[in-house]
């Protein structure tokens, strides 16, 4: 499935040579017709307007895509655009200025609810955790009751800090806290306006720079029955209604993700140029995800693997309060397009 670099020169090659012998105006505002995927010439680039967040889970695949032309090999022009959480994308795909983006576990509430469809699970992830600043007398999470605890909220972060409390035999009554979003929470941490908070990775990182010994109390890896899966979303009514469109962003990301997990270290370096971020800072950020193969989602997709860990997410946040039904996954995972992409 995954595009070798000879393969994608060839590619590259003979967009070019087309381009110059072909003239005419693509949907994508490219010049001249292009090589598809599947051999033959693109009529006209579809646009794709596309949300990621600036982490290595949320970028890599798009930054792949990009740099190895397999966009527009797909006959597609992908505008992407960076948000801080995944619940700000959904709301702009209501608003139908998206067309696509990638969301985290805590906002998988979102398209259970019906706000979007899943197209593709990307990786799981073990970057959450509820962590409390150094003498402020906490070292267990039963020690956060009554104590000034932040956390973005729909995000997972809220999802970690929620599940820890739980475990604990707490509730978010239990503690003082105060939603904000990731910017801002990552700054008030970093310069000690509360005792805790629930986040987690890249934004740690910057935290730990200025507050040295923070603790960690909790992470994704702690609660071994849930699957913290990060995900692809479209705008809820595309895969009825421009069945094409997902099924080329769909083969584009399946390429990616092949070539991300055959090479890691180059995707760390093309995320690290999209984002502006240090690269060594998007190595820490990627060594908490766990990359998988397209042929195994495709797998856990035919199996209903996937169904099952999107549905135990309903579950928790029924319990939660966060939702009153639990959706089922059938009805807003798109399996069958993901499995047929690309064939």
């Amino acid at each position: 499935m995954h595009i070798t670099r000879k393969r994608l020169g060839i590619v590259a090659a003979a967009s070019v040579a087309i381009a110059v012998a072909l003239t005419g105006c693509s949907t994508g505002g490219q010049t001249g017709a292009a090589a598809g995927g599947d051999g033959k010439q693109c009529s006209g680039n579809t646009n794709v307007n596309f949300g990621y967040i600036g982490d290595f889970n949320g970028t890599s695949l798009l930054a792949i895509a990009k740099a190895k032309n397999m966009w527009a090999e797909h006959c597609l022009t992908v505008n992407p655009q960076v948000f801080t959480n995944g619940p700000l994308q959904i709301t702009a795909m209501g608003s139908g200025s998206l067309d696509f983006g990638y969301i985290g576990p805590g906002a998988l509430w979102l398209p259970a609810s019906g706000k979007a469809k899943i197209v593709m699970v990307n990786t799981f992830t073990n970057a959450d955790r509820v962590v409390a600043l150094p003498g402020r007398g906490i070292k267990t999470i039963a020690d956060l009751k009554g104590k000034k605890v932040a956390y973005p909220k729909g995000t997972s972060g809220e999802m970690i800090l929620r599940l820890a409390l739980a475990k604990a035999g707490m509730t978010m009554d239990d503690i003082n806290a105060t939603p904000l979003d990731y910017a801002p929470l990552t700054s008030a941490l970093a310069a000690g306006q509360f005792d805790a908070a629930g986040f987690g990775y890249p934004q740690l990182t910057t935290v730990k720079q200025q507050q040295k010994g923070i603790i960690e109390l909790a992470k994704d890896s702690d609660f071994t029955d849930q699957r913290f899966v990060t995900a692809f979303v479209a705008r809820e009514d595309l895969p009825t209604k421009d069945p094409k469109m997902v099924s080329a962003v769909l083969a584009t990301l399946k390429e990616a993700n092949d070539y991300r997990l055959q090479h890691t270290s180059e995707a760390i370096s093309l995320v690290a140029a999209m984002t502006n971020v240090p690269e060594d800072q998007v190595k820490t950020d990627a060594s908490f995800d766990q990359l998988v193969s397209t042929a195994s989602l495709e797998q856990s997709t035919k199996a209903g693997d996937v169904d099952t860990w999107l549905n135990n997410f309903g579950k928790y946040f029924v319990s939660v309060g966060t939702l009153t039904e639990p959706g089922n996954a059938s009805d807003y995972y798109t399996g069958d397009l993901y499995e047929k992409a690309g064939e």
